[in-house]
This record gives C-alpha cells, sequence and structure tokens, in this order.
C-alpha cells in the first residue's frame, strides 16, 4: 500500500513537472504571422501609370512587419523581403514550415475600368463569382513562370480557378477564422482610413490553397485607379494601409489567443508635411493664395480635421472650379506628390459631413484625415 501511495505520489510529481514545463511553453511562445509580399522580380504584377504592384506590395508587407515586430509576443515570418521571385506553393511551404498562426498575402487589384476602386479580402474557398475568379486567375496565372509547373501543380488548370475544387484540403477547418481575420482587416480600412469596402470574398487563390492556416488574401486598392494608385504608392497611403493591417492581426490575436499583459500599442509612423511656400496668383486683381488655411479651425489643442480629395503629381491651383466647386481647399507637397484637402474643422462629426459633402460632389474615394500641432496623426487617434 505505501509502495503503491509513493508510486502515485511520483507519477504525480512527473505529470505536474511536465504538465507545468508544457504550461509555461504554452504561455510563452510567440503569435507566428507569416507575411507575403504578392509577386517580384521578374513578375511585376500589375503595372498602371508608373505604379509597380510588386514594389507596393513589398513596401506594405514590410511595413507592417515592422510594426508588429514591436510586440514582444509576435514573430514576423516573411516569404520575401527584397525583390525576388518565389513559387506561389514555395510561399505557403514557408508559412507551413514555420508553423505560423496566420498567413497574409498582401496584393494590389487592377481593372481594366479605371474608375473601379475599394479595397477587398479574400479567403481561400469555391465561388461562382465571375469577378471573383477572374481575380483568382489573374493571381493563379503566376505559376507559368515557374519551373516544371504542370508537374508541381499536377490536376490544376491555370485557366480554370475552380479546378482547385478538387485538391482543397483543410478549407473548411479554418474557414471561420480566416473570415474573422479578413473582416477586421476590412473594417480597418473602412473605419479608420474612409476607403470602400468592396468586403470579405471566396475564391480559389493557389497562394491560399496550400497554406494550412488561417490566411486570407488581401487587395488593398486599385493600382489601375488613378487617385488610389497614387495612395497606394506614397509613403503615407502605405503606412495607413499596414497600420491598418497590423491593427487587425493583433485584434485577431487578441480575439483567439488572449491579450498579454505587455501588449503595446501598435503606434503609426508620424512624418511632418512640410507645406511649400505659399505662391500668389493674381487673376482679376483677385488673389489666390496656394496652400491658403482659409476659416482653418484649430482647438486648443492644435487639433484639426480634413477631408482628402485626392493626390497627385499635377500642383493644381486651389479655385473651386478646379474642384468640382468646393471652397477651402488646401494642398501639402510630399514625396513627389500634391495632397489635396477640403475643409477644416475641430469637429469629428462635421468632418463626416464635409467628407459627405465631398462625395457628393462625385470625389468617390475621398476620406477624412486628421493634424495635431501641423503634424499627421492617426485619425482614430484623432477622434479619441
Amino acid at each position: 500500500m505505501i509502495m503503491k501511495f509513493k508510486n502515485r505520489l511520483l507519477y504525480i510529481l512527473i505529470a505536474t513537472f511536465i504538465f507545468g514545463i508544457t504550461y509555461s511553453f504554452s504561455q510563452t511562445e510567440k503569435f507566428k504571422v507569416a507575411l507575403d509580399a504578392g509577386h517580384g522580380d521578374h513578375d511585376f504584377g500589375a503595372t498602371y501609370s508608373g505604379h509597380v504592384e510588386k514594389n507596393i506590395n513589398l513596401a506594405i508587407v514590410l511595413k507592417v512587419g515592422k510594426l508588429l515586430e514591436k510586440n514582444p509576443n509576435i514573430e514576423v515570418i516573411y516569404t520575401r523581403k527584397t525583390d525576388v521571385f518565389i513559387d506561389l506553393v514555395e510561399r505557403s511551404n514557408i508559412a507551413n514550415r514555420a508553423d505560423a498562426n496566420i498567413f497574409i498575402s498582401i496584393h494590389c487589384n487592377a481593372n481594366k475600368n479605371s474608375s473601379a476602386y475599394g479595397s477587398e479580402t479574400f479567403v481561400m474557398g469555391m465561388t461562382k463569382n465571375a469577378s471573383n475568379l477572374e481575380a483568382a486567375k489573374k493571381e493563379n496565372d503566376v505559376i507559368k513562370m515557374e519551373k516544371d509547373y504542370k508537374q508541381k501543380y499536377v490536376g490544376y488548370n491555370p485557366n480554370q480557378p475552380e479546378s482547385l475544387i478538387g485538391m482543397t484540403l483543410m478549407q473548411e477547418e479554418y474557414m471561420e477564422n480566416s473570415i474573422s481575420l479578413a473582416g477586421k482587416i476590412q473594417d480597418n480600412f473602412k473605419n479608420a482610413m474612409g476607403v470602400k469596402s468592396r468586403g470579405v470574398s471566396q475564391a480559389p487563390f493557389m497562394v491560399l490553397h496550400k497554406s494550412y492556416m488561417p490566411r486570407v488574401l488581401v487587395e488593398t486598392g486599385f493600382i489601375s485607379n488613378k487617385e488610389e494608385g497614387d495612395r497606394l504608392d506614397s509613403e503615407e497611403g502605405q503606412n495607413d494601409i499596414a497600420q491598418a493591417i497590423a491593427e487587425a492581426i493583433v485584434g485577431y490575436k487578441k480575439d483567439f489567443f488572449g491579450e498579454d499583459s505587455n501588449e503595446p500599442k501598435i503606434d503609426k509612423p508620424i512624418k511632418r508635411i512640410v507645406e511649400k511656400p505659399i505662391e500668389v496668383i493674381k487673376k482679376d486683381t483677385i488673389e489666390v493664395k496656394q496652400n491658403e488655411k482659409v476659416n482653418e479651425v484649430i482647438d486648443e489643442n492644435g487639433l484639426v480635421f480634413k477631408v482628402q480629395l485626392s493626390a497627385s503629381s499635377k500642383k493644381i491651383n486651389l479655385v473651386p472650379k478646379n474642384f468640382k466647386g468646393l471652397k477651402n481647399i488646401t494642398s501639402s507637397y510630399y514625396n513627389g506628390l500634391y495632397r489635396y484637402m477640403y475643409g477644416s474643422t475641430n469637429s469629428h462629426e462635421e468632418a463626416k459631413k464635409l467628407l459627405q459633402e465631398a462625395k457628393s460632389k462625385g470625389y468617390s474615394t475621398s476620406y477624412l484625415i486628421a493634424f495635431k500641432n501641423g503634424k499627421s496623426i492617426n485619425i482614430q487617434d484623432a477622434i479619441k
């Protein structure tokens, strides 16, 4: 009896020790995020008006990674950090080998219709939607650049993305989590950036098919749309996109894996916007000043909301006829682009009215921005 008791006690002690190690490991194991910058090297992706998708994708991924790496509880895995070509299946394998918790592939959308705009996030799935199948076909067509792709992807026809249906593995197991992650990304694009959300969709993307974890493909915007292409290829636009995605990842981690006590807040990279010197243009004896801040309202904390109408490499006179009748237009110049803004108020509610007015005039991709003491700040921080 005593021997049995001792043996039982020894068993309990050993089990407790093993459990303690396992529990300690589970508490200290990092949340792993695999980031994939679509295209690369000789695979340029979409190219419009001097904007190159592969470069934009990589810039955004590196910015997302930099934000996440500030969090001691997150480990970032990159499929590429330079301008190189990676096979689609290898991108998934990188995430699989790292045993990543989530996989996010970053892309830019494109359409022959240059008026198409907005962001969209895809999860792996079959669809009868023609536009979704076309998007998948376009992205999956990259495999033709790979060596021996017919042997590597035996059973798959790049011209028929739906042929993946016979190859799909573990699709349903991660569907709910994938949709949750995709939804958070789209919510941030819409609510924090004021970007049109085209929603969460399903499509048979090869890069998602082989990734065995919750995974999404993010179309950050249309590079084929002039205004959106300019935003995607700008430092500020990429910072906004990166923060929206990074915050969605942290939110997903909190929902499904809990929040750590030392979870840091994601701070947006701040770059001071330097206004160009004021120019005076005489027209009919009336002076019109470039960058004139007409009726600008700033509160005691130096906070002001504005509506960003567009960004362009062209310099435009700030007169109503050039902005569909809108008055009180200001501009700033940064990174080779002129940014044109409408209105000025310290009230978020008033700012939303200005945004609706701008959209009613035809500026469908306009969105709210905020400044504090002359510096651009995150719109959510300004609202708080």
